[in-house]
């Protein structure tokens, strides 16, 4: 029961960061029925960018030289502004230009997934291939529940998770860029006949996206500082199916679905031989869309993707 209960921690640690991916790839979909497959790199663009923040912040023969703790106070902030800017980028140099000509869906998940590449491929170039270590920003403690352990650090990266659903949920559902958030979903091309603009209202939704994407890029980096060009592709891909699983389009099943997702994983992981892991996780959610094909969360569409 112990060991049960104790991999239900990791499962929630696991689970955070699914879910803080999974909630931008339902955030722009249920805005702009955009896909955007370069979200996971978009994850690990952030785990890189806490890196060379926080390591010029702690350098001792530059201009700084802060404390762990005001380091990671500043590089929060910054890890988030700036990957939205990544984000932002994205959307004006290869969604805007599709958008306004009409293009294809079909176009703009190819473009989606081309972006992906460019970002892993254009770390790959820039920085090369050596795996990078993030420093240490916080001293880490074990408290015991029990026999069970828990680490600050894995309590802070739930709480975060949690944190930002909610925070998340408030803007979509109760302010007025929510609201026009969701009249973009329903008919982007009446909204401007209501005096929203369209550009800004999409802008804001991939600050949002890729911001939270980088935040939780950089807790997964404190959690497991190795970073490399391609730690956010598979990651990004189990947080899309995640996405769907909980209902791509609703805050809700995102977040559930990424702690579903986890808690399989995990658990399978943790009893059975670890290479049954993927196996097991993904026949078990083939098993979910198989009896409820949009999502735990999900409602009917016309088209789904």
């Amino acid at each position: 029961m112990e060991q049960f209960l104790q991999q239900c921690v990791n499962a929630l640690q696991w689970g955070s960061f699914y879910a803080l991916i999974a909630l931008g790839y339902t955030l722009v979909y249920g805005v702009l029925r955009l896909i955007n497959f370069a979200h996971g790199d978009i994850f690990m663009v952030g785990a890189y960018i806490s890196f060379f923040v926080s390591t010029t912040l702690l350098a001792t023969d530059g201009w700084f030289d802060f404390s762990r703790e005001l380091t990671l106070i500043l590089t929060i902030p910054l890890v988030v502004l700036l990957t939205s800017f990544v984000g932002v980028a994205l959307e004006r140099i290869a969604y805007r230009p599709l958008r306004r000509k009409g293009a294809h869906r079909l176009y703009v998940v190819i473009t989606a997934l081309m972006c992906g590449l460019v970002l892993e491929n254009g770390n790959l170039a820039l920085l090369g291939a050596s795996r990078r270590i993030l420093p240490q920003l916080m001293d880490k403690e074990v408290y015991m529940i029990g026999s069970i352990a828990v680490t600050n650090l894995k309590l802070w990266v739930i709480l975060t998770a949690f944190l930002v659903f909610f925070i998340l949920h408030f803007v979509v559902t109760r302010t007025r860029i929510g609201m026009a958030m969701r009249a973009v979903s329903w008919d982007r091309f009446a909204l401007p006949l209501m005096g929203i603009p369209l550009d800004s209202v999409i802008v804001f939704t991939f600050v949002l996206g890729s911001g939270i994407a980088g935040l939780g890029g950089m807790l997964f980096a404190m959690s497991y500082p190795v970073l490399e060009p391609y730690m956010g592709a598979m990651t990004g891909w189990k947080a899309f199916i995640a996405a769907v699983v909980g209902g791509i389009g609703d805050i809700r099943g995102a977040f559930v679905g990424g702690f579903l997702l986890a808690f399989v994983e995990i658990m399978v992981a943790a009893f059975l031989p670890s290479t049954f892991r993927d196996l097991f996780a993904f026949s078990i959610l083939l098993l979910i869309l198989w009896v409820k094909p949009t999502g735990i969360f999900g409602l009917p569409q016309t088209t789904k993707i």
